[in-house]
């Protein structure tokens, strides 16, 4: 027992301290990509739903791609397909010098584009309850049309989209393991070592199935908060 506490520990002889490194670049990867993704996602929602046909055509085949794409697979593109087309681009202006792609950098844009391509039905969804009389009303009191979805409809959208939207960030969070593939140094590519280095898979696996259980456990405590803060004002208006 004392020799797998040691293994936990945090200095030299111990994996603790990269294991908190780890889980606090699992913990920015999420909390960068989300606010990229949702509102990817709300533009394709709108683009959905514009008169354009062509727009919805963008919009119907961008979701299918990234939906149907398995999510490493699409990590994989960005992370060498973008970064070979920068370096291309980058020669082809006669510049010296290579171009990297950071790893975080890619695993942001690779897990948003996803989390884009599921939220957009979601924010659908959130859009399509919204009664067009809203809209009428707010037209009649002189809104523009920006005025009206900043004003009215968008403080709406998100109490009806957060239980939906709850639940891509949940699947965001597991989908952060993935990065360890490209050498970003997370909460599973350092489990990953630390199980070669020592041979102790269950204890390291274990670990690390605690810290992401922490982590669904405490947005879901979040996600409720901010599930009875927007819904607080809708209810005691029901009431009235």
């Amino acid at each position: 027992m004392e020799q797998l506490l040691l293994l936990l520990s945090w200095g030299d002889k111990g994996w603790g301290d990269e294991l908190a490194a780890g889980a606090a670049v699992t913990i920015s990867l999420a909390l960068a990509t989300l606010p990229f993704g949702l509102a990817l996602g709300l533009l394709l929602a709108l683009m959905h739903r514009a008169k354009s046909a062509a727009l919805r055509g963008i919009a119907t085949i961008y979701t299918t791609i990234f939906r149907g794409l398995p999510e490493l697979l699409t990590l994989y593109i960005v992370y060498f397909g973008l970064q070979i087309g920068l370096q291309k681009g980058w020669e082809a202006l006669g510049l010296p010098g290579r171009v990297d792609m950071p790893a975080f950098v890619a695993g942001m844009i690779a897990l948003g584009l996803v989390l884009a391509a599921f939220s957009s039905e979601v924010w659908v969804g959130a859009l399509n309850s919204i009664s067009k009389g809203q809209r009428e009303g707010a037209f009649a009191l002189g809104l523009s049309k920006p005025q009206t979805f900043r004003l009215v409809i968008l403080p709406q959208l998100f109490r009806v989209a957060l239980p939906g939207l709850g639940n891509n960030w949940m699947v965001l969070l597991k989908e952060t393991s993935l990065v360890s593939v490209i050498a970003l140094p997370d909460l599973m590519f350092w489990t990953g070592r630390a199980n070669v280095v020592t041979k102790e898979p269950f204890l390291f696996f274990g670990v690390a199935c605690l810290i992401y259980l922490v982590f669904s456990v405490s947005s879901a405590a979040g996600l409720s908060a901010l599930e009875r803060r927007f819904s607080r004002g809708f209810a005691a208006g029901g009431r009235r």
